[in-house]
C-alpha cells in the first residue's frame, strides 16, 4: 500500500469539513431549541419528560463534540503529511476504512487488538 495522492487527500479534507460544518450546524440548531425552551411546567411528568430529552440531547452533542476533535485532529493529520497512516504499526491505512471512517488512527489489525485489550483488561496479550 502506497501514500495517499493529492486528489485523495483533497476529497478527504473536503469530506471531514463536511461533516464538520454539519456538526456545528446541528450543536447550534440544540443549543438555540434547549436555551428557547420555556422551562416552567405545570405538570412534574412533562418536567421530567423534557429533562429526560435534554439529558439525552447533551449526551448526543457530547458525542458530537469528541468528533468534532477527531475531525481537526484528522485536519492537523491532512496538513502535517501523516493523514493515513496507523499511529500503532506505521502502515498505510486502506483507503476503504478511511472513506468509511475518515477519522480513524488505526488499521483494522491495530484496532482489533486495541478492542481485544478493552474487552479483557486483566489479561495481558
Amino acid at each position: 500500500m502506497g501514500e495517499l495522492n493529492k486528489e485523495q487527500l483533497i476529497m478527504f479534507e473536503r469530506q471531514l469539513e463536511h461533516q464538520k460544518q454539519q456538526l456545528l450546524e446541528e450543536v447550534g440548531r440544540t443549543v438555540h431549541e434547549m436555551t428557547d425552551k420555556d422551562e416552567s411546567y405545570a405538570d412534574p411528568g412533562d418536567r421530567a419528560a423534557w429533562e429526560s430529552e435534554s439529558g439525552r440531547d447533551l449526551r448526543i452533542r457530547d458525542r458530537e463534540r469528541k468528533l468534532l476533535g477527531k475531525i481537526d485532529e484528522a485536519l492537523a493529520r491532512i496538513s502535517d503529511g501523516t493523514f493515513g497512516e496507523c499511529e500503532e504499526c506505521g502502515e498505510m491505512i486502506p483507503v476503504g476504512r478511511l472513506r468509511a471512517r475518515a477519522v480513524t488512527t488505526l488499521c483494522i489489525g491495530c484496532k482489533e487488538i486495541q478492542e481485544r485489550k478493552e474487552n479483557k483488561p486483566n489479561h495481558p496479550t
